[in-house]
């Protein structure tokens, strides 16, 4: 491998302690991943600046609503030049290819990629919201249909990425978050794997946040992490 696959995710409302720490580690990452809380604070305006340091941004927002009205915001967001954007794919196929159509329109190079089932929630969980476990069959089920309908691939947990990997085969993009590297405290996660497990199972890319963003040395947690994976970090 040479590419960094790890985005940080720089979960965070204070712009000057965001940008602070992607400059901290921006050299032992492939990526700078941007979240709601950010986005609700600051807006577009506040995503550009990290558009310009030289990573690939990626936009995690989630959008989730009716067809016509992700498709105006996708093509928004899209509009900024952020390299990845996600949707919930149980929105459905319609909604898919309609944010899809509008990514493409505006940004061809833009990822537009499915959040399948948030890894906050395990087989106890889904019964409540009128699922039925386990929730690896679930997520394996809107990745097929994310996959038909065009879209360039999903959020999965660390565990479902063997699965997926051989049901849709190697082109398709696994975004895997819940990533904690030995010793971390796995805080509201429930599907976790460490780094160098989930690259070996088949991971595209890792969202990385409070392993990294939490500790005291976070150029040094990311260096560390970037060596487990056999790359030389800066």
């Amino acid at each position: 491998m040479t590419a960094n696959p790890v985005f940080v995710a720089l979960d965070t409302t204070d712009p000057d302690y965001a940008r602070q720490l992607a400059e901290r580690v921006r050299g032992s990452v492939g990526g700078l991943k941007l979240g709601l809380e950010f986005f609700n604070a600051h807006g577009p305006d506040g995503v550009r600046p990290f558009l310009d340091m030289g990573l690939p941004v990626f936009l995690d927002l989630k959008y989730h609503d009716i067809p016509n009205t992700v498709a105006g915001a996708a093509r928004a967001a899209a509009a900024l030049g952020v390299s990845i954007l996600n949707v919930h794919a149980q929105g459905g196929a319609a909604m898919m290819r309609a944010a899809l159509d509008a990514v493409k329109s505006v940004s061809p190079s833009t990822q537009l990629i499915a959040v399948t089932m948030l890894t906050s929630l395990s087989d106890e969980d889904l019964p409540s919201v009128g699922l039925t476990p386990p929730v690896g069959d679930q997520v394996l089920r809107l990745a097929s249909l994310t996959q038909q309908c065009g879209l360039d691939g999903v959020v999965c947990s660390a565990h479902e990425i063997a699965r997926l990997r051989k049901e849709l085969g190697a082109d398709f993009s696994l975004v895997v978050p819940g990533i904690r590297p030995a010793g971390s405290d796995v805080g509201d996660q429930k599907r976790v794997m460490g780094p160098a497990e989930a690259i070996a199972a088949g991971a595209s890319r890792l969202v990385i946040g409070r392993p990294i963003t939490g500790a005291a040395d976070p150029a040094k947690a990311a260096r560390d992490i970037a060596e487990s994976l056999g790359i030389s970090a800066a």
